[in-house]
């Protein structure tokens, strides 16, 4: 079984469509996969038309030891299956900067799911706090979305700082996965950008091509409840999700 986060503390980065989109090709090539909803706003339920402000078992109960993970399972599709969350997860936050071992809550809840599946892929808060630190214990890769803009990157360049301060002190084992550009359209600025991102990172860590373009029908799939192969199967976005999902089946 593999972990991998989708993070970046800038907000509109496309880490929940990435998260979706890439749960969902990576299911459709046969393997099992959860995803996990670290981030409270609970938009990963939201995009398979759950609606999350409604769910009596959510991530905060897990996190705060009332349920197992188990407990809070919805299966949204073949191979694919969700550990949502909704506001409440919010308010857990702030009680666990009291609890012991509070950056290993998901870590150890993971756990009982470890057999069930190939592949577990977490959604993370556009933030830097504990429930982001929390995914990174957890996880074994991290996935960075990033949109072609110049402030983007530069919080990407900040986020790799954190992932290795990370890896020093509480996650030896974590890995970047890589940075997936996003929302790419057509201006010079993007263009200039996704090319700055790759001369000054080449040494760093992996830039994946193609980047995935900006389209409406991203949004218009979310409001449908569907991932972008059951909305918008030909465009190219989703062929990057697709082209991303077979390195990750095959690579880790």
């Amino acid at each position: 079984m593999s972990i991998l986060a989708v993070s970046n503390q800038k907000g509109g980065s496309a880490k929940t469509t990435t998260a979706i989109n890439l749960g969902a090709a990576v299911a459709a090539l046969g393997k099992r996969v959860l995803l996990v909803d670290a981030d409270p706003q609970g938009h990963l339920a939201e995009g398979f038309d759950v609606a999350s402000s409604a769910l009596d078992k959510e991530l905060s109960l897990v996190l705060d030891g009332s349920l197992s993970l188990t407990d809070i399972i919805v299966n949204l599709r073949p191979n694919l299956d969700l550990a949502p969350s909704n506001i409440r997860l919010s308010y857990l936050e702030a009680t666990l900067f009291t609890k012991h071992r509070r950056e290993d809550k998901l870590k150890n809840a993971l756990t009982v799911t470890e057999s069930n599946y190939d592949f577990i892929i977490i959604d993370c808060p556009p933030s830097l706090g504990l429930l982001t630190v929390n995914a990174l214990s957890a996880a074994e890769w991290v996935l960075i979305p990033m949109v072609c803009d110049f402030y983007a990157m530069l919080g990407v360049s900040l986020l790799l700082g954190v992932i290795e301060d990370m890896r020093i002190e509480l996650n030896p084992s974590l890995q970047i996965l890589g940075i997936l550009p996003t929302r790419l359209n057509r201006t010079i600025h993007a263009r200039e950008v996704l090319e700055r991102t790759k001369a000054e990172l080449k040494d760093r860590v992996r830039v994946f091509d193609p980047a995935v373009n900006e389209s409406v029908r991203f949004k218009e799939a979310a409001a449908a409840g569907k991932t972008i192969f059951e909305y918008a199967p030909d465009i190219q976005g989703a062929e990057a999700y697709r082209n991303l999902a077979k390195e990750i089946v095959d690579g880790i």
